[in-house]
């Protein structure tokens, strides 16, 4: 179990206040990013709603993906689930914000996975 920390908290409280002032949509998918460290690679997965991918070891699904209204680009904010294909260990299960990765992030040794943006159905 994840201990969640109080600026992590703070955030994540900030973010659910500008949320509600602010309209948000909901995604029809989203483009994530993931970085093996070890070789250096960058992968771009383009993920519908509820759909998951293999990312080396890693099995990541989005769950949903939500923008501020009229702006899929700008502070996209995605609820992912990333567990150990192997074992699988659930590692991340939460939102993950595009402007501030480092908010609520997958610690992985080998792997970083985070948000690009939100995808629309137009």
């Amino acid at each position: 179990m994840r201990i969640v920390t109080g600026a992590v908290l703070a955030g994540l409280l900030a973010l659910a206040a500008t949320a509600q002032e602010n309209a948000v949509e909901i995604g029809t998918g989203a483009v994530l990013r993931g970085l093996d460290k070890v070789n250096a690679s960058v992968t771009d997965m383009d993920l519908q709603s509820g759909q998951s991918t293999e990312y080396g070891r890693l099995t990541v699904q989005l769950n949903e993906c939500r923008y501020p209204e009229g702006d899929a680009a700008g502070d996209a904010f995605a609820f992912l689930t990333i567990t150990d294909t192997a074992s699988e260990t659930e590692l991340f299960s939460g939102w993950m914000v595009a402007s501030s990765p480092a908010l609520n992030a997958l610690e992985h040794p080998r792997y970083d996975v985070w948000v690009l943006r939100c995808k629309t159905a137009g």
